[in-house]
């Protein structure tokens, strides 16, 4: 009885009309569902966002950059993200060519909440290929005003991005902004700490930090180093001459000649007073020997008013296999006041 009242059922005929109400409200709740999805799943990843970018997790202006960016490009509709801050460029998933174009083509928006751009090529730019095709921008702000700007960048075409990924981008915006200023401020607080202040070179802590680093990684690896260590020939009696403030413009001079002929990979170091150093990666004692010459001639051609033709005193020394840091500088002192004395017998120092 059951199944043939049920057969029944399935014989009725259904009107066309109520077909399209059901196959449109249908079609309407899917959307919503998936639109819901997508909204969920944005509000997660931008609240993740939050929580991972508190700045006491990490004040590393590189690391808070690719966090901000990864969080971008996971924006739905994103394939690319782009960061323009104080006029440099930051970018994932695009090449250096699309890098430069688009930041090119991001307008200013400082008074806007998000905008979107559409990138537009010649006809012979997009036959057949992939190129970013548009991008939602808001701007970074902090208590300064507008420092850059964030997008999110897709190469859909046409280009689509759900509305929710717009107030994704903008709340992501909100809290990148105040944590890339307070990692550069962080950063640039500890190099201030990390270099003496009057010859911005690395200061006395920095230097026996990075000397006792290097000597341990040379020993680890295996690899050659050498240092070289620097004194002004006579600065009492310039100081005593010209006075403590013309001396200290003798210190910051010696300290470009010094960064003037150093290589990158070199670091150049104010021990005290009118004492320098440069340790040597990858180098040898005659590596040493060749860049202590450089610079005795650097500083020696650029006469001072007042003071007149600097002369300066190198002292270097290689890693032996049983160094320590301590072992290494006090060879480099001991070689230095060799040449000092030296100095004075050629009647040089005075």
């Amino acid at each position: 009885m059951f199944l043939e009242h049920f057969k029944g059922l399935l014989e009725i005929e259904i009107p066309a009309a109520v077909l399209v109400v059901l196959s449109v409200g249908f079609a309407v709740w899917t959307r919503a569902a998936a639109t819901a999805r997508v909204a969920s799943a944005v509000r997660d990843l931008s609240a993740g966002f939050g929580r991972e970018a508190e700045l006491a997790s990490s004040l590393d202006p590189a690391e808070v950059t690719a966090r901000v960016l990864a969080a971008v490009a996971a924006l739905p509709g994103a394939d690319a993200a782009l960061l323009l801050l104080d006029g440099r460029a930051v970018a994932v998933g695009l090449s250096d060519q699309e890098v430069e174009r688009a930041a090119h083509e991001t307008p200013p928006n400082t008074n806007l909440r998000s905008m979107e751009v559409v990138y537009r090529y010649r006809l012979d730019e997009v036959d057949g290929s992939n190129l970013p095709r548009a991008a939602l921008v808001v701007p970074l702000r902090t208590g300064d005003g507008t420092i850059g700007s964030l997008s999110a960048v897709t190469r859909a075409n046409p280009p689509v991005f759900p509305p929710e990924a717009a107030d994704a981008l903008e709340a992501l915006g909100l809290r990148a902004g105040p944590a890339l200023r307070n990692a550069q401020r962080f950063a640039e607080a500890s190099q201030l700490a990390e270099l003496d202040s009057l010859t911005g070179l690395a200061n006395q802590r920095v230097f026996h930090e990075l000397l006792g680093r290097e000597v341990a990684r040379s020993r680890r690896y295996g690899r050659r180093l050498a240092l070289i260590v620097l004194d002004l020939d006579d600065f009492k009696r310039i100081n005593d001459r010209v006075g403590h403030l013309a001396g200290d413009t003798v210190l910051a001079e010696v300290a470009a000649s010094i960064r003037g002929c150093v290589r990158s990979t070199d670091i150049g170091c104010r021990v005290g007073g009118d004492e320098f150093a440069v340790i040597l990666p990858e180098s040898t004692r005659g590596d040493a020997d060749h860049l202590a010459a450089r610079i005795e001639r650097a500083v020696a051609s650029e006469p001072l008013a007042k003071v007149g033709t600097l002369k300066i005193s190198a002292g270097v020394a290689e890693l032996s296999p049983d160094d320590t840091a301590s072992d290494l500088f006090e060879r480099a002192d001991e070689d230095l006041y060799r040449a000092k004395a030296a100095a004075k017998q050629s009647g040089r120092a005075g």
